[in-house]
């Protein structure tokens, strides 16, 4: 079963959120398992798309406790590895969506692109050599499939 990442902001505006949401419910009606960061902002509304789709949605999140992750996850990776978790979310996936990001979606993007993986970005922040962008989450989802 294809496992796709969804990366961004934990924080963001609700153009953003709501954008996300859009990207895990279309990735959970294609069948797939979402990945993400587990945590709020581009994370929770991917996760909360995808699991109001009936879709599965693995949480890796930064720090020691599975509490800390959005109620939307069906299951919780709990690595106390900080930024360093990026490198799962990242080799756990086949291809990546980034909508929006700061640094760390950067440093998310540049790593899926160096191992060869599609990485599809919406308004990402940054334009990266072979990183390719999306006008909707439509087109993000059908980009990666």
């Amino acid at each position: 079963m294809k496992q796709i990442g969804v990366i961004g902001s934990s924080y963001c505006g609700e153009e953003l959120y709501r954008t996300a949401y859009e990207v895990g419910k279309l990735i959970a009606e294609k069948g797939y398992i979402l990945i993400n960061g587990g945590l709020g902002g581009v994370m929770e509304a991917s996760a909360k798309g995808a699991r109001d789709a009936g879709g599965f949605v693995i949480g890796v999140i930064p720090t020691p406790s599975k509490r800390d992750a959005n109620r939307y996850c069906s299951a919780v990776i709990a690595t106390n590895m900080g930024h360093a978790r990026n490198m799962i979310i990242v080799h756990s996936s086949d291809a990546i969506i980034a909508v929006g990001g700061g640094y760390g979606t950067i440093s998310e993007m540049a790593i899926a692109l160096k191992e060869g993986k599609k990485v599809v970005a919406i308004k990402p922040e940054i334009r990266l050599p072979r990183l390719v962008v999306a006008d909707s989450a439509e087109e993000a989802v059908e980009l990666v499939g």
